[in-house]
């Protein structure tokens, strides 16, 4: 299967592993041997050890899909290929980052400190950015903000 003939990835949290074999073209025992193989690949387990994917664990899964399949690397090469996007696209964030700081300064007030999170793509900043102190502050800032939106409607 082709990567323009996978289906596009239904807007929804969580997807089983029968789900994300059919949207990745990879067969679900395949894709329990990558959670072996690449560390940021790590779904949720529920009871029975039922696998949940996450939305940018499944863009992660075709990404490791086209290293392998299509461009032919070998596991180990795909690990090191993977570091090396995430790798340049922190560096790409730095310098972007550098680039709004000086535009910040010649601004009239306007904050764009959280510009940053726009200009990585999902599967690197989701992976790269869940397990850091400061996005469980974000996760944390955020279920304050539903729970506070919930109570007003009670």
């Amino acid at each position: 299967m082709e990567k323009s003939l996978l289906p596009s990835i239904p807007a929804k949290r969580y997807f089983t592993i029968g789900e994300v074999s059919d949207l990745c073209g990879v067969k679900p025992h395949v894709l329990r041997y990558w959670e072996q193989e690449f560390t940021q690949l790590r779904p949720m387990k529920r009871r029975g050890n039922r696998r949940y994917y996450q939305h940018h664990e499944v863009l992660m899964i075709r990404r490791i899909r086209d290293l392998l399949y299509d461009q032919g690397f070998t596991i180990s090469g795909a690990r090191n290929k993977l570091q090396e996007l995430v790798q340049s696209e922190r560096e790409r964030r730095r310098a972007t980052l550098d680039l709004l700081d000086g535009a910040d300064a010649m601004d009239d007030g306007i904050d764009l400190g959280d510009a940053d999170q726009e200009v990585t793509p999902d599967w690197v900043t989701e992976f790269e950015f869940r397990a850091t102190d400061e996005g469980m502050q974000v996760l944390r800032k955020e279920l304050v903000q539903i729970r506070d939106l919930l109570s007003e409607t009670v």
